[in-house]
C-alpha cells in the first residue's frame, strides 16, 4: 500500500519552511516531491530599487550563514560588468573572511548533523569550537554575522595589523580540536553504521542533477569555483580540492571535515599576504557602473553561488539574478532518497546542508497558456492578506 507522508512545511529538522512529500511503499521511499515558495522575500526585485552599494548590504542578508558568500559573488558580477580589478590586499581580505565563514558553517553543519542522529557530543564539540571563529569575526569586523566587509572595488574596511596575532592564535587553537573531531568521527563505529551507504548520490547522478559544493565533491566530482575560476586570493595560495567517492552521507561529512583544514591553510597564507601588503590600498574608488552585463561566482560553504547583474549606466541594476547552491542541490533528492527507508530520509535531506531562504523564489504561471505573469508588490501583499483571512475564517469556523 502506497502512503504519502509530508516532511514540512514545518519540521524540527528544518530551520525554515519547505515541503517534502514522500511517497512510500511500506517504509521504502518510491518518490519525492519538493515544494518551494514558503519563504519568498523578493530580494532580486528589491535589488532593482537600491543603489549598487546599497545592494551589497541587502545581498548580505540573503543568508546569515553565507553572509559574505553572496556579497563576494555579487561584487564579482559588478566588477565583471565594469572591468574592475581589485587591489591585492583586498583579495587577501575577501579570502580570509570567506574561509573563516566556511569554517564556522561546516562546524555548524557538523554539530547539527550530530544532533539529528542523537550524537549530541558531536553537536557540543562542533558548536564549542565554532565560537572562537565568531568571536574573531566580531573582533575584526564588528559583527558575528553580516560582516559588511565586502565592497565593489575591494573591501569596505581593512583588517588591522594588530588583529593579525588574534587570527593566527584562533587558527592554531582550532587545529587540535579539528583533528580530534575528525578522528572521532572517522573512527566511530556508530557513525559508520548510521551514515555509510545512506543517501548515496552516484557520480553520474551528481553530474546529471548539476550538484555543487560538498554534495558533488562527496560523489567524486572535483568542482570548486575557487579552483576552476580563481578570484580573490585563491589563485595566489596553495590548497587542495577535497573529494570522496562513496557519495553517501558519511562521505559528505568527511568532505566538510577535511575542507576545514584547507580553509585554515588558506587563511594562514592570506594573513602572510596581509603582512606583505601592509599599508597598501584595499579598495578602489568606483564612481559609476557602465552599461553592460556581468556574472560573479563564489564557492559558498554549500557550493557555487551565482549572481548576474545588468546595468544601463544608472546608479542601480536593471536586473539582478541570484542562484544559490541549494537550488541545484535540492533536485538530487530524486536520486539520493528514492529507495531509502523513511528513517534515513531526514539525515539525507540534511546532508546537503540546505538553506531555503537562499533558494526561495516565486513564479506565477497560467496552467493553460504556460505564460508567466508579473505580480506587483502591492498585489503580493493583497494575496497574502486574503490567504490570512481564509485561514483565520477557517479556524474560527472549526472552533465553533
Amino acid at each position: 500500500m502506497k502512503t504519502v507522508i509530508p516532511i514540512g512545511p514545518f519540521h524540527p529538522l528544518q530551520e525554515e519552511p519547505e515541503l517534502f512529500s514522500l511517497t512510500l511503499d511500506g517504509e521504502t521511499v518510491t518518490d519525492v516531491d519538493v515544494r518551494l515558495g514558503y519563504n519568498h522575500r523578493g530580494i532580486e526585485k528589491i535589488a532593482e530599487t537600491k543603489t549598487w552599494d546599497q545592494d551589497t548590504f541587502l545581498i548580505e542578508r540573503i543568508c546569515g550563514i553565507c553572509s559574505t558568500s553572496h556579497p563576494i559573488a555579487y561584487c564579482n558580477a559588478v566588477e565583471d560588468c565594469a572591468g574592475i580589478e581589485i587591489p591585492e590586499r583586498a583579495k587577501y581580505i575577501r579570502s580570509i573572511v570567506g574561509e573563516l565563514e566556511r569554517l564556522h558553517s561546516h562546524l555548524l553543519w557538523l554539530g547539527l548533523a550530530g544532533h539529528f542522529i542523537g550524537y549530541n557530543t558531536l553537536f557540543m564539540w562542533g558548536w564549542k569550537w565554532r565560537e572562537p571563529i565568531l568571536d574573531l569575526f566580531e573582533q575584526i569586523t564588528g559583527n558575528r554575522n553580516h560582516y559588511a566587509m565586502i565592497k565593489i572595488g575591494g573591501a569596505r574596511r581593512d583588517i588591522k595589523n594588530e588583529d593579525i596575532p588574534s587570527i593566527r592564535k584562533c587558527l592554531s587553537g582550532l587545529v587540535p580540536p579539528l583533528e580530534m573531531i575528525t578522528k572521532a568521527a572517522l573512527d566511530d563505529p556508530v557513525l559508520h553504521a548510521r551514515l555509510k551507504g545512506v543517501g548515496i548520490l552516484k557520480k553520474e547522478d551528481a553530474i546529471k542533477y548539476c550538484a555543487v559544493g560538498p554534495t558533488a565533491r562527496a560523489s567524486g566530482v572535483a568542482i570548486d569555483v575557487r579552483k576552476d575560476e580563481p578570484h580573490a586570493a585563491y589563485g595566489m595560495v596553495k590548497w587542495n580540492v577535497i573529494t570522496q567517492e562513496a557519495g553517501d552521507v558519511f562521505a559528505k561529512a568527511v568532505v566538510r571535515l577535511l575542507e576545514c583544514f584547507e580553509s585554515v591553510k588558506i587563511v594562514q597564507q592570506c594573513v602572510d599576504g596581509l603582512e606583505k601588503t601592509k599599508g597598501a590600498e584595499f579598495c578602489k574608488e568606483v564612481e559609476n557602473i557602465p552599461p553592460g552585463e556581468g556574472i560573479g561566482h563564489y564557492e559558498a560553504p554549500r557550493g557555487e553561488t551565482f549572481h548576474y547583474v545588468r546595468s544601463d549606466g544608472a546608479n542601480r541594476p536593471v536586473r539582478h539574478k541570484i542562484r544559490a547552491p541549494t537550488y541545484v542541490n535540492l533536485p538530487s533528492f530524486k536520486a539520493s532518497c528514492i529507495g531509502q527507508t523513511i528513517s534515513d530520509v531526514a539525515i539525507t535531506l540534511a546532508s546537503i546542508d540546505p538553506c531555503y531562504c537562499c533558494t526561495e523564489r516565486v513564479a506565477v504561471i497560467d496552467p493553460k497558456t504556460r505564460a508567466k505573469k508579473h505580480i506587483t508588490g502591492e498585489e503580493l501583499v493583497r494575496l497574502s492578506q486574503e490567504k490570512t483571512r481564509k485561514i483565520r475564517d477557517g479556524l474560527l469556523k472549526g472552533s465553533i
